[in-house]
């Protein structure tokens, strides 16, 4: 085993042979928006997206369904496994079988098993001080989800979110893969700020993240603002309140967003200041479109990660 759960990474890695290991991970969870193919997209997107923070490439995937049985057409799960299947081949993965179970709620996800070099392992931990950090998608998916729910969220901003997760991570994996980057995650449940603390942590580093070049999703901000939060941006708040700083000065909604729990969020990559612009670019130039510089890492202080 190269890696385990020690520096909670994005996925497990386990060594074949000198040249080869395989990258494990799962995910599953409820759906977020209202259209079955869509959220089969999204789950397959966001379940894959582990294997690209690690460097890896997917080869293979596993369904895992909950499903009501007699409460619900047969058919919306029909479209929920094409939505995965379609996302799945788009990676140049291979659904190969899976399990259901009957349940009160439908849930979806896959485990998802990919490759690559054992010397070739990008982790969430190994940032060095005075690398920059470069977030590859925008954040508030969380946030408008919320407001989707409750029936507020703009037609725009719903394009823009969905838009958003059902990109894979492939781009910006195999563009990364060719700078020498330290450290790398994918930004999902624990949102920007408690992925952060995840790497400077493991790296006893102090990540700085600069407000005004958070790139954040059409109208996440003022969604915020009015109330739309998940229990987990809730959860996270809790947990991060005596390990971070936040500047007083930054407007509740763009904390709100940098806490927000991300479906199939980008990627927060960290590497020597020398190459970020470079890789900013490279990754625009393929379609990357929202990626930018968010900050940089400094020698440890008295908190983990702070929001200036």
């Amino acid at each position: 085993m190269i890696v385990g759960v020690e520096t909670s990474d994005d996925a497990g890695v386990f060594r074949l042979r000198p040249d080869l290991a395989i990258v494990n991970t799962v995910d599953f969870f409820t759906p977020i928006v209202d259209d079955p193919y869509v959220f089969g997209q999204i789950a397959a997107t966001n379940a894959l997206s582990d294997v690209y923070a690690m460097g890896g490439e997917p080869k293979t995937a596993l369904n895992i369904v909950c499903f009501p049985r007699g409460k619900m057409d047969i058919q919306i799960l029909g479209e929920v496994l094409k939505g995965g299947a379609d996302k799945a081949r788009e990676a140049g993965a291979v659904v190969i079988g899976g399990h259901s179970i009957i349940d009160e709620e439908i849930k979806y996800g896959m485990a998802v098993t990919g490759v690559i070099h054992p010397d070739k392992v990008i982790r969430n931990v190994g940032v060095q001080e005075g690398d920059a950090l470069v977030l590859t998608k925008a954040l508030g998916t969380g946030i408008i989800t919320t407001a989707l729910k409750r029936g507020k969220a703009s037609k725009e901003s719903v394009q823009a979110a969905v838009a958003s997760m059902i990109t894979l991570n492939n781009t910006a994996s195999k563009i990364m893969r060719n700078y020498p980057v330290h450290a790398c995650s994918d930004i999902t449940g624990y949102g920007l700020l408690g992925h952060a603390l995840g790497m400077a942590s493991g790296s006893s580093v102090t990540l700085i993240l600069e407000s005004s070049k958070l790139p954040i999703l059409e109208r996440a901000r003022r969604l915020a603002e009015k109330g739309y939060l998940t229990g987990g941006c809730k959860r996270n708040r809790e947990y991060l309140k005596d390990k971070i700083t936040i500047d007083k000065s930054i407007r509740e909604g763009l904390v709100e967003a940098a806490m927000d729990p991300q479906t199939s969020g980008g990627l927060l990559i960290a590497l020597a200041q020398r190459y970020a612009e470079k890789l900013v670019d490279e990754l625009k130039e393929n379609g990357v479109k929202l990626a930018t510089t968010v900050g940089y890492a400094t020698s440890l202080q008295k908190a983990w990660v702070r929001l200036v």
